[in-house]
């Protein structure tokens, strides 16, 4: 894990090789973190599929299974 200051970021923004997270600090504590934005999109897709799989699963629990027909609305 990569962890640099606030001024760390500030003064080689340009020069930066985000292959990895650039976890940020500020007084200590992480504040930020700098990533590739194809990483990012990726992390973004990856959450949608995940919330889907959720709200699928208590779609199943609460309404239980549908046939293919009415899955479909066919």
């Amino acid at each position: 894990m990569n962890v640099e200051t606030v001024s760390y970021l500030k003064a080689n923004a340009n020069n930066l090789s985000l292959d990895d997270p650039l976890h940020v600090t500020q007084n200590g504590k992480e504040v930020y973190v700098v990533q590739d934005s194809q990483a990012y999109y990726e992390q973004q897709e990856t959450i949608a599929l995940l919330k889907l799989i959720n709200l699928s699963e208590r779609s199943l629990n609460q309404k239980g299974e549908l046939s293919l027909d009415e899955a479909f609305d066919v």
